[in-house]
């Protein structure tokens, strides 16, 4: 991965545009940010693991690097961005984005660029961040918005907004960046999805006249349900769902239904779907001039209790589009793919942590979000620039896929559960610094005085656990500067 961010341009890049820094002693802005972003890929999953790879002698000569910036210099590092700082980071790698797509050629570009937005809420326990508020589900945090690139996968702009901000809050701006992105890279199709909070009306005319297409989701409010019930019973058609993956041919008998065997036993009330049908008309919104083709996806659900039947329920789900060729299933399907976002936004949280407020300032915990989730952009870029050969053109093509839709799985903590581990595993290294080098001993006696420190480190660690983890790290800390000369001998 480093050597991929060398050969794409983005320290340079970072260090000629974003001035953050007065002076440059020893660390540059891209020192900083790629500090943060090479912890998460190597494992790290806060900021204070910072201090393990801080220890660790074959990462620091992997970087290259004498030293890097402890976590506390990066929670600083943060901090010092202001809301134009960030656009411009945003913008500075979506600069690299746009030559990682071109290189990949015309296998991406030929296809149609499928830009999602959606809104995700950031729990916290804290009282004194800035910016945190009280969203609709009563959760006291931040609600960012996410616009990212369903072909890739990649987060194209993640903007941080307090909990109680409406989900589409400023995305039409970001759709038309995302757009101009998308046509800057060479594109020639671009199709918007999100669901019903991302209806965004009085967009629609100038989308539809600037060539750009959209699927999303429409409210079915009284006078719209209407609408959908009106349509007469010979414009519906069937709706077949596709396979999720094609068969063997092969038949094998279907194990039994266990969860479906006890909803029926003990009677619970169990809704079944039955049917679903698409139809469709034509509607002008409010804030239109245009008439656009609203898609019903009739549902006919039947309601169970035990073997008894309570009655049929028939539910309407519109979506709205302005592409004139894209049949009804296809545009139920579109709106049905775009919940794979969903996926991304799961990764982002649980994966790369991006989707955290580990900071106590609003902007910082934005910055801390656009660069964690960088750790991710790499990885995607680093299957899309898979070299693929004439012979086995498939394979290599199929081994980009992958990449690019592989989940991250992260690493050591140094959480409550986990903070005994990150206090021996920096005991070991730092220990290891002195007598060992690169990861070995050269005599016996030093793994005797390993073998005894690493007992003394129990002993201390058992002693001192009724105190919180945080302050054991800062006493350790402590102890083993005091110590460090005796350890290295």
């Amino acid at each position: 991965m480093h050597n991929l961010v060398q050969r794409l341009g983005l320290p340079r890049a970072l260090d000629e545009e974003l001035e953050l820094l007065k002076q440059h002693r020893p660390y540059k802005e891209s020192d900083h940010i790629l500090n943060i972003v090479y912890n998460i890929l190597a494992g790290g999953r806060t900021l204070d693991d910072l201090e393990l790879l801080r220890n660790d002698i074959n990462y620091l000569e992997a970087l290259g690097a004498r030293a890097i910036p402890d976590p506390t210099t990066a929670g600083d590092f943060c901090r010092r961005f202001a809301a134009e700082d960030i656009h411009l980071l945003m913008d500075i790698i979506n600069e690299v984005r746009v030559a990682v797509w071109r290189e990949h050629g015309s296998a991406l570009l030929g296809q149609t660029a499928r830009i999602d937005a959606d809104g995700h809420i950031i729990e916290t326990s804290g009282g004194c961040k800035e910016g945190m508020d009280l969203s609709y589900k009563g959760i006291w945090g931040f609600q960012p918005l996410l616009v990212s690139l369903a072909n890739t996968k990649e987060p194209l702009f993640l903007v941080n907004r307090g909990g109680n901000a409406n989900s589409a809050s400023g995305a039409a701006d970001y759709y038309d960046a995302a757009i101009d992105l998308c046509y800057r890279a060479g594109f020639e199709k671009v199709l918007l999805r999100g669901d019903t909070a991302f209806c965004l009306t009085a967009n629609f005319d100038r989308w539809t006249e600037e060539g750009v297409h959209f699927v999303l989701g429409f409210g079915v409010n009284r006078g719209m349900k209407a609408r959908a019930e009106a349509v007469e019973d010979e414009e519906y058609e069937v709706l077949l769902r596709r396979a999720k993956r094609g068969l063997s041919g092969q038949e094998r008998a279907k194990q039994p239904r266990v969860k479906e065997q006890i909803v029926h036993e003990r009677e619970y009330k169990n809704v079944v779907l039955e049917s679903e049908r698409v139809g469709e008309f034509e509607y002008s919104p409010m804030k239109c001039e245009k008439t656009y083709r609203v898609i019903v996806l009739e549902k006919t659900l039947r309601e169970e209790r035990g073997q008894q039947c309570l009655g049929v329920d028939v539910r309407y789900f519109l979506y709205i589009t302005n592409d004139p060729d894209m049949s009804a299933e296809q545009v139920v399907f579109e709106a049905n793919d775009r919940c794979d976002q969903e996926n991304l936004i799961e990764q982002l949280k649980n994966g790369v942590r991006s989707f955290r407020a580990p900071l106590n300032t609003f902007n910082a915990n934005w910055a801390y979000m656009v660069i964690a989730s960088l750790a991710w952009t790499l990885k995607a870029w680093f299957g899309l620039l898979l070299p693929v050969t004439a012979r086995h053109r498939a394979r290599h093509e199929a081994e980009q896929q992958q990449i690019v839709r592989m989940e991250f799985l992260g690493g050591r903590s140094c959480d409550e559960g986990r903070g005994k581990e990150h206090s021996i595993c920096l005991a070991s290294r730092t220990i290891g610094r002195g007598v060992g080098g690169a990861g070995g001993w050269s005599d016996e006696r030093p793994r005797v005085r390993l073998r005894r420190a690493a007992r003394g480190l129990g002993q201390w660690c058992r002693f001192h656990r009724h105190l919180p983890i945080a302050v054991q790290h800062q006493m350790l800390a402590a102890k083993l500067r005091g110590h460090d000369a005796y350890i290295t001998g």
